[in-house]
C-alpha cells in the first residue's frame, strides 16, 4: 500500500523537518484507469494541476471496497476520495458525505439523481461517461421526417425515416449489430424497453413491452438483414452498406476518423417514458472518514473543472459529464461523440438505464433472455406477447436465484427485483 507523501517536508542530515504545517497529498482511491499508462497520465497529465499534487491510485474492486470498509469500521482514514462506477458506489451511501455544496451546475439532472443513490442528498458526484449512440451518413439527412430534429428523435419518427432511406435507395440503410459480437441485449436492456416501459426488469412483459417489440419490428422492416452478421457498426457505415446506425461510442470510432467529413453522431430516440439510454457512469464521492474534507472538496470541485474534465478525456477515453468544448485536436470520433453524448445526457427527457447490477456470474444469462427474446420475437416471428410471457418466467426465476435487487431505471427494491 503506498504511503501518502508529505508536503513542506525536507530532509537535513538524515532528519526530516517540517517546513510548516504537514499536509499530505489528498489520497485518491479508483477503480477506474487502473492499466499503468492510464493511471500515469491521470497523475502527470490530469491531476498534477492540483496545488500540492494528488496520490492517485487505481485498484482492483474487491481491495478497493475492503480498504474502504475497514476505514469506514475504524471511524478514521485515509481515502480523501473515492472514485469508481455507479456500481462500485452503490452500497456505499451511508459512508459517503453529502456533496450538495459542489457547483454541478453544468452537469446534467439525470446523472445527478443517479448521484443521490435514492437518497435525499448527493452522495457521490458523476466523473466521467461512455455509452452508445446513433450515428449516421450525412447522405441520410435529407430523409429525415418533416420538422424532425435529429437531436430529439423520437423510435416513431426513426421508423418513419428509416422506412423513406429504403424506398429511396432501393433497399434497408439501417445497420444494427446484431451479429454474434454485437451489442443487441445492452440495445434492448438500456434503449428500446425503458424507453417505452420506464423499466428494464420490473416491466419485461408489460403492456408497454409488447409495444416496445411491435417497433422493433417495424424498425427491422427497413434494417440491412446482414445485420444477424454486425459486430462493429463502424464497418458498414465506411462502406456506406448502412446509412444509420446504433452502436457503442467506441464501435463507430473508425467511420469518424476515416471519413470526418461525412457522418454526424446524434442521441438515441426517445420513447413514451423519455429517452432512454445506458450509461457506463463513474463518480466521485468523499467518505465521511476522509483526513480533510474542505480539501476533498476542492478536489472534486477541480475534476469538475473543464480544462480537467478534457484532461480526463485523453487520459482514458471516457467522456466529460458537462458540457464543454472539445478541443480541435482531438480525434474526429471524440468531437463528434461528446457533442451527442451532451445533448443526450442533458435532454430534458434524458432516462439513464445502468448496466445490470448485482447479478455476479449469472451477468451472461440475464444478458442472454434479451437476445433470446429478440430472435425468437423480431428473427422467428413469433407471437410477441406468448414469448415476453415464457421469457418472463426466466428472467424472474433468474432474479430471484441471483438475489439481485433493482437498478434504474426500475424502483430500488428490498429483495430480488420483481417480474410483474
Amino acid at each position: 500500500m503506498t504511503l501518502n507523501r508529505l508536503r513542506g517536508a525536507t530532509v537535513v542530515a538524515g532528519i526530516l523537518t517540517l517546513a510548516g504545517p504537514a499536509l499530505a497529498e489528498p489520497l485518491f482511491w479508483s477503480t477506474q484507469a487502473k492499466p499503468v499508462e492510464e493511471s500515469q497520465r491521470m497523475r502527470e497529465q490530469v491531476l498534477a494541476g492540483f496545488p500540492g499534487g494528488v496520490d492517485y491510485q487505481p485498484s482492483d474492486e474487491g481491495p478497493w471496497i475492503t480498504r474502504f470498509q475497514a476505514e469506514a469500521q475504524a471511524g478514521s482514514g485515509t481515502i480523501a476520495v473515492l472514485g469508481g462506477l455507479h456500481g462500485d458506489l452503490s452500497s456505499l451511501g451511508a459512508n459517503l458525505i453529502d456533496l450538495a455544496s459542489i457547483d454541478t451546475s453544468g452537469v446534467g439532472d439525470a446523472m445527478l439523481e443517479l448521484g443521490q443513490l435514492g437518497t435525499a442528498e448527493q452522495k457521490y458526484i458523476p466523473w466521467m461517461q461512455a455509452t452508445y449512440l446513433m450515428v449516421a451518413n450525412k447522405q441520410a439527412l435529407p430523409y429525415l421526417p418533416a420538422g424532425a430534429d435529429i437531436n430529439a428523435l423520437t423510435y416513431d419518427q426513426l421508423i418513419e425515416w428509416t422506412k423513406a432511406l429504403a424506398e429511396a435507395t432501393g433497399g434497408p440503410k439501417f445497420g444494427f449489430p446484431a451479429g454474434p459480437r454485437g451489442l443487441k441485449h445492452r440495445f434492448f436492456q438500456g434503449f428500446l424497453l425503458p424507453a417505452y416501459t420506464g423499466s428494464t426488469v420490473t416491466e419485461f412483459h408489460s403492456a408497454e413491452a409488447e409495444t416496445a417489440w411491435n417497433a422493433f419490428k417495424e424498425l427491422w422492416k427497413y434494417t440491412n438483414p446482414a445485420s444477424t452478421g454486425y459486430g462493429f457498426m463502424q464497418e458498414q457505415l465506411v462502406t456506406d452498406e448502412v446509412w444509420v446506425a446504433f452502436d457503442h461510442v467506441a464501435r463507430i470510432a473508425d467511420a469518424f476518423n476515416q471519413r470526418p467529413d461525412d457522418f454526424v453522431a446524434f442521441p438515441a430516440p426517445a420513447g413514451p417514458k423519455g429517452r432512454a439510454f445506458m450509461p457506463v457512469l463513474a463518480g466521485i464521492a468523499v467518505p465521511t472518514t476522509a483526513p480533510d474534507r474542505a480539501q476533498s472538496l476542492a478536489l472534486i470541485e477541480y475534476m469538475l473543472r473543464p480544462e480537467t474534465q478534457i484532461a480526463t478525456l485523453r487520459a482514458t477515453n471516457f467522456f466529460p459529464v458537462i458540457a464543454t468544448e472539445i478541443p480541435a485536436d482531438m480525434p474526429p470520433s471524440v468531437r463528434a461523440s461528446a457533442t451527442a453524448i451532451a445533448a443526450m445526457t442533458g435532454a430534458p427527457d434524458a432516462l439513464p438505464a445502468l448496466l445490470p447490477m448485482g447479478l455476479g456470474d449469472k451477468g451472461g444469462q440475464f444478458s442472454q433472455i434479451y437476445t433470446d427474446t429478440f430472435e425468437r420475437i423480431v428473427l422467428n416471428g413469433q407471437p410477441v406477447r406468448a414469448v415476453l410471457d415464457e421469457q418472463a418466467a426466466v428472467l424472474r426465476a433468474l432474479m430471484v436465484e441471483a438475489n439481485a435487487p433493482c437498478w434504474a431505471p426500475d424502483v430500488a427494491s428490498d429483495g430480488p427485483c420483481p417480474v410483474n
